[in-house]
């Protein structure tokens, strides 16, 4: 059986152009994750995720988001691992259900290059971290890709023996595509 170190992320960094009827295409987004066991890749994602984002390209300092990831919608490939972490070791996600994530400030970085900084909570415990990501337009979709490593003991995600980091490696790296519609 194996178990995996999960994080958010838990894409917690979806941003959308503002406009009255732009919304988060969930069918067309997803946060994923990497994580080393024995130093072998394993991957997952999250199936559920909300997003409460506003994001202006003119003024990127204005932008605001705030996420959630439904810890319990973890997908590893394995049923015994999905259970696992769920456990209080890894997320106990019984008394702390969901990450989120909230925005302090946007930066631009380059052409259609952005940077979100914010604080990321898991199982109670705040982070400041950083996510860069891309911007890219077609017609009405926005689309925002990114992504950052969190580094999964700062979280107390894998505690006990699950801390060996020999055995899950400390570091995560999580993904994000975020896909909006009805940007004017």
């Amino acid at each position: 059986m194996r178990f995996q170190s999960l994080l958010p992320m838990t894409a917690l960094f979806a941003f959308s152009l503002p406009a009255a009827a732009a919304g988060v295409d969930y069918a067309k987004s997803e946060i994923t994750f990497v994580s080393r066991q024995m130093n072998v890749p394993v991957q997952g994602r999250f199936k559920k995720f909300t997003a409460q984002i506003a994001f202006d390209p003119k003024k990127p300092a204005a932008s605001k988001a705030d996420i959630e990831v439904d810890l319990g919608s973890i997908d590893t490939g394995s049923a015994d691992a999905d259970a696992e972490v769920g456990k209080k070791a890894w997320f106990n996600s019984s008394a702390f259900p969901a990450a989120k994530f909230a925005s302090s400030s946007v930066a631009q970085t380059g052409p259609d290059k952005y940077e979100a900084h914010g604080k990321l909570s898991i199982k109670g415990i705040g982070q400041d971290i950083a996510a860069p990501f891309t911007v890219k337009r077609s017609g009405d979709l926005v689309t925002f890709e990114g992504g950052f490593t969190l580094k999964r003991l700062q979280f107390k995600i894998g505690e006990g023996v699950w801390s060996d980091t020999e055995t899950v490696a400390d570091e995560v790296q999580v993904k994000f595509k975020i896909v909006t519609t009805g940007n004017k």
